[in-house]
């Protein structure tokens, strides 16, 4: 089997990134991926249930993110999520490409001060 390239997935929305980015520290659900990404961007990003689904799909059908199981009857409906070894590589590779984006922007006069 081959090594996928991440830099082939880039750039990535930035939706995308910041739910790739809530699921770093592990596991987690859709509500909490959704409040984690409010907080995380100060409220700048308020991503609705539709387009957290639609990111969802997208990240479980590039093998970005999986599923994990159901693991006890009460959580039956609610449905966790977890990046892949290659899904942390891809947003790695996204937040270098952010980096080195943002050194080229200061070596501009925009960042110069008057």
């Amino acid at each position: 089997m081959t090594k996928r390239d991440p830099e082939a997935l880039l750039p990535l929305t930035p939706a995308m990134f910041h739910v790739l980015v809530a699921l770093a520290d592990g596991e987690i659900h859709g509500y909490a991926i959704m409040k984690d990404v409010e907080q995380l961007t100060g409220g700048a990003v308020r991503l609705s249930t539709g387009t957290l689904y639609g990111i969802i799909k997208r990240l479980l059908d590039d093998g970005l993110i999986r599923e994990s199981p159901v693991t006890s009857k009460d959580d039956e409906r609610r449905r966790s999520y977890a990046l892949t070894a290659f899904g942390r590589d891809v947003a790695r590779a996204e937040a270098a490409r952010l980096e080195h984006t943002l050194a080229l922007a200061r070596k501009k006069a925009l960042f110069r001060h008057s």
